[in-house]
């Protein structure tokens, strides 16, 4: 089956299950851990529970690694749902092709702990790797959705508490923007087949409670980017949040951080995680490992 046929066969199907304001959030939150479970891990994959001072994580490696450097990875979900386990598959593949081994976190969710629980938790775990003996250059922070939003905003945490920050970022369709203001939320909206400009507006109420939209720590889209490592922004053409990719990046180039951007024609919001069936994926995920490769050596 040809890679057009693959990407029209997924996004049918995410098509006939389509997000209604009426879906609570332990159905969506269902949702996840279903289709999560359904991809299969790649070949040597290894994990293994720990605790990161209070931030539930996991080990992953895939083949051989080198353990003295770490790629953090942060789940997505729109702060209210997702887990180590939906992302396990993605991750695993990461490591094959950074051959790094990796720290995935399971920061507390919305709306029974909203912002600051989920950067507050990105920050313990961050730290905690630097405390068991990891030196800064040897991590790379990572996340997807609204973890990729919260790696962006560790790197803002970080600077606010001058510390040591990692060697390098990759940012997979971030949530930089929990205000939905980008032109892309209603210019893609017939064309995303996962994400709407009211389905953020509902999971940002949630997790900003009271806080306002502009909070750096909440949106780096509005930090002051001055002073970030090399970074990696890999986003879809057909997403709505297209645009959160874009101004971060068109901000950080401002700044005069090394920034680049990957637009990956026609791709959805979370392609990254059908890499066992999708060439698309894969690629984008070996373009991760040659960046990490290169910055790390």
């Amino acid at each position: 089956m040809t890679d057009n046929l693959v990407l029209k066969d997924i996004i049918n199907a995410k098509r006939k299950n389509p997000y209604t304001e009426n879906k609570t959030i332990n159905q969506l939150r269902e949702e996840t851990t279903t289709a999560g479970a359904l991809i299969p891990l790649p070949e040597n994959t290894k994990f293994e529970r720990i605790l990161a001072e209070n931030v539930y994580a996991e080990w992953i490696t895939c083949g051989e690694v080198d353990t003295d450097k770490t790629f953090m990875f942060i789940h997505g979900g729109g702060y209210y749902r997702g887990s180590i386990a939906a992302t396990r598959a993605t991750v695993a593949r990461i490591s094959a092709e950074a051959k790094v081994r990796c720290l995935s976190i399971e920061y507390r969710l919305a709306p029974e702990h909203p912002f600051p629980a989920a950067i507050d938790d990105t920050y313990t775990a961050y730290n905690w790797l630097i405390k068991e003996g990891l030196k800064p250059k040897n991590i790379i922070v990572s996340g997807q959705s609204a973890g990729g939003g919260l790696c962006l905003a560790l790197l803002l945490k970080i600077k606010k508490n001058k510390g040591f920050q990692p060697k390098g970022a990759v940012a997979l369709s971030p949530w930089t923007d929990l205000s939905q203001s980008g032109k892309t939320m209603i210019t893609n909206a017939n064309i995303d087949p996962v994400i709407s400009k009211k389905y953020l507006d509902r999971m940002a109420n949630l997790y900003l409670s009271k806080t306002p939209s502009d909070t750096p720590l909440a949106s780096p889209l509005y930090g002051n980017l001055s002073g970030l490592p090399p970074i990696l922004v890999q986003v879809g053409s057909a997403e709505t949040m297209l645009d959160d990719s874009k101004r971060f990046v068109e901000r950080a180039k401002e700044a005069k951080v090394d920034v680049q951007i990957e637009v990956w024609k026609d791709m959805f919001h979370g392609w990254h995680g059908s890499a066992h069936i999708l060439k698309d994926a894969e690629e984008a995920i070996k373009s991760i490992g040659l960046f990490c490769r290169k910055l790390f050596n």
